[in-house]
């Protein structure tokens, strides 16, 4: 698939090459300014692919800023102070994936143990190809949610993104919120609530 992508970027950088030098030689005919048509001829090949790099990335980091973040609404020493002897009682559920939705939106709900589920919602595309990423633990006796990440993705590559899969240039898998890695901060609240740490 990779040596496709290139052949392809290949034939069309020499068609905008072709178009650039034929902009080029049609000014110095005319007696017009060959800079200005071979760099606006560029310009419009560039666009062609790529009209939408720069509003998705603008996108991308204006939602990154404004709602993308981590927030622990009860700690798990909050927690049991409020359940005493309870989480001593829990035991790690087997991994076990409920699925609500399909396509590009959808839920997943794994049950940790007797008391807390990682609750994932997937949500897109939106706009320019912006995809929602909320993860959440939350009490499943009385739906508290204990901690909440929001993040979002314009990757292109994956299955989801359609005809636009291709365009790899417009990959940015997530914001710069370090706790969706394992050894980040919501790796580390998932496992305290998932009854690995008491």
């Amino acid at each position: 698939m990779g040596f496709v992508i290139f052949m392809v970027i290949g034939a069309y950088l020499l068609i905008s090459f072709g178009v650039m030098a034929w902009a080029i030689s049609y000014a110095k005919k005319s007696g017009k300014g060959a800079i200005r048509w071979g760099m606006g001829a560029a310009l419009v090949m560039f666009l062609i692919p790529c009209w939408d790099w720069i509003p998705t990335v603008v996108v991308h980091k204006y939602y990154c800023e404004k709602e993308a973040g981590f927030w622990v609404y009860k700690t798990l020493e909050q927690w049991k102070v409020e359940n005493p002897g309870v989480m001593e009682t829990l035991v790690e559920n087997p991994i076990s994936i409920k699925h609500v939705g399909n396509g590009n939106d959808f839920t997943d709900t794994i049950e940790l143990n007797q008391r807390f589920a990682h609750v994932h919602r997937f949500k897109g595309p939106l706009k320019f190809n912006l995809w929602r990423i909320e993860t959440e633990i939350r009490d499943i006796k009385n739906g508290e949610v204990i901690a909440r990440e929001i993040d979002f993705s314009t990757s292109q590559e994956r299955r989801r993104a359609g005809w636009s899969g291709w365009k790899f240039w417009l990959d940015s898998e997530r914001c710069s919120v370090e706790s969706h890695r394992d050894n980040g901060s919501f790796g580390k609240i998932t496992t305290q609530f998932g009854g690995a740490i008491k």
